[in-house]
This record gives C-alpha cells, structure tokens and sequence, in this order.
C-alpha cells in the first residue's frame, strides 16, 4: 500500500457540480440584479402582450443575424417585426414557467453585468456589430456548458419558429401555405 488517496469524484460529476454552481450563481446574480432594477417587473412592451421594452433591442439585433438568406434585406425590419409579434403570440401561449424561465433567458441577455460576461457583447444591443452577434450564437453553440449550449438552443428555436410561422417566411421555404378550405 503506497498511502496515496485517489480522488474519488470522477469528471463528469465535477463538470456538472461545476455547471450547477454556475448556473446557480449566474441566475442568482440575475435575479437580484432584475428585482434591484426593476427589470424583470415592467409589463409588456406597447402592442405586445409579453416581450417587455428591455428584450427588443436583443431581439432587433439578433433576429436579423438569425434571418440572414432566409429574408431580402430590404424586407428585414418588416421580418424582424412579424418575428417578434409571432415570439410574443407563443409566448402569450406558454405555461406560466415556461414565459417565465424565457423571460429570465431575456434578462440574462439584457443586463450588462450579466451580458458581458456570458455573450462576450460588453456594450449594447444596439451597437452590437454582427460579428459580435455571431461570436455570441457560436460561443453559446459551441460551449463546454451544457446551460449556455441550452440556451442557445432555445433561442434558436423560439426564433426560428416565430419566423417561419410568419406567412412572410413561407414563399421563401417553398410553402405555398395552409390549404384554403
């Protein structure tokens, strides 16, 4: 017997401990930032039934990246507008924790002290270039943490389905549209 003591804790259970933890403290630290500001509180946005005023200027800079080939650019803020009234419908829709656990994705992106640190965009939405907004997807993509991976899949997905749920959309994905009866 050499005296030596292994490490019982294998690697993937100190990955996700390690995950857990930051999670926890990235939404900790967003939550108190939110109730301190006021953030998460403020109704909807005017017009939407959802999306608060704080979520569209994430939503207007990364919708047009997410949309690029799939809409003429002269038609873009027409489609960015038809995704984020779609985005709003669904989540109108939704259970309460699913709007809710959105809408906290949201704040996360929103606010600076969090939105620095977990998409790499340390100034605003709005001067965000869209390089930064692909550095952002990809760095999400391609994450070694199974939250940020997560996240970037949702959003994908909430997008994308609002866009392609818009009659906008269809003719360019070769759908003449639902039957008419």
């Amino acid at each position: 017997m050499t005296g030596i003591i292994h490490d019982s804790v294998d690697p993937g259970r100190r990955n996700f401990l390690k995950l857990g933890l930051l999670g926890t403290a990235a939404l900790a630290t967003a939550g108190v930032a939110a109730s301190l500001t006021q953030c998460s509180s403020n109704g909807p946005a005017a017009g939407l039934a959802v999306l608060r005023e704080t979520d569209l200027p994430f939503l207007r800079a990364v919708i047009p990246v997410l949309l690029e080939g799939a809409a003429l650019a002269a038609q873009m803020p027409a489609a960015v507008q038809a995704t984020i009234d779609n985005l709003d419908y669904t989540l109108d829709r939704f259970s309460p924790a699913q709007r809710d656990m959105t809408l906290q994705l949201f704040d996360l992106l929103a606010m600076p002290v969090t939105r620095g640190p977990l998409t790499g965009v340390w100034g605003s939405w709005e001067n965000a270039g869209t390089d930064a907004i692909r550095a952002f997807l990809s760095r999400w993509e391609h994450s070694s943490i199974g939250l940020l991976r997560q996240g970037h899949a949702a959003l994908l997905q909430l997008l994308l389905v609002a866009w392609y749920g818009s009659p906008q959309s269809w003719a360019h994905a070769g759908y003449p549209g639902p039957p008419r009866i």
